[in-house]
């Protein structure tokens, strides 16, 4: 059987301020959030996190060696990285639109959300060919894509979960099959 913990990594000033994210650092307040993190982690369980800095400081702050592993990062925003989701609807209502709409759709140039779903189960079914006890300290998106995937639930689904910083999702498969255990817990 294969056991995973999906964290979102700890808040940051984008997160505050639901911006798309660049490689934005944790704040102080995030680093003393993270530090918590250890405590909900077990024992034997190996620990890998996204190449982002957020990431990789989130697991920093609680204390866990992490292997980085780049296919568990985050979507490519493109131009909107760095921007609010408001200034970004204001400036271009349409093209926010169709993004949400249409999952083949990247008006921000970076990647569409079916290519960054399908980026996302590809990892996640070659997880659920192992064994064992995986800690994968990560992104909202890449959480709610694996929920998606794991659920096999249409892609539009991904908006209807929520993925808080801090928050675990555990996921376990058996025989290649994955179930649902806990969704964004404290």
């Amino acid at each position: 059987m294969r056991s995973l913990l999906l964290v979102r990594h700890a808040p940051t000033s984008a997160t505050r301020a639901a911006a798309f994210p660049a490689d934005e650092e944790l704040d102080e307040r995030g680093r003393e959030l993270a530090a918590g993190l250890a405590a909900a982690v077990p024992r034997r369980s190996e620990v890998i996190t996204s190449p982002a800095r957020r990431c990789r400081q989130t697991a920093e702050a609680a204390g866990l060696a992490a292997a980085v592993d780049e296919r568990i990062a985050e979507c490519d925003f493109g131009t909107w990285a760095g921007r609010s989701l408001a200034d970004v609807n204001a400036d271009d209502p349409a093209a926010v639109q169709s993004w949400m709409l249409d999952p083949d759709a990247s008006p921000h140039g970076g990647e569409s959300l079916a290519l960054f779903s399908t980026r996302i189960a590809r990892w996640l079914d070659d997880q659920a060919a192992q064994d064992g006890r995986m800690t994968v300290i990560t992104h909202g998106e890449v959480v709610k894509a694996a929920v998606v995937h794991a659920l096999s639930a249409p892609l539009l689904a991904f908006w209807r979960i929520d993925a808080t910083p801090l928050a675990i999702t555990e996921l376990h498969a058996h025989g290649g099959r994955w179930t649902v255990v806990r969704l964004n817990c404290a």
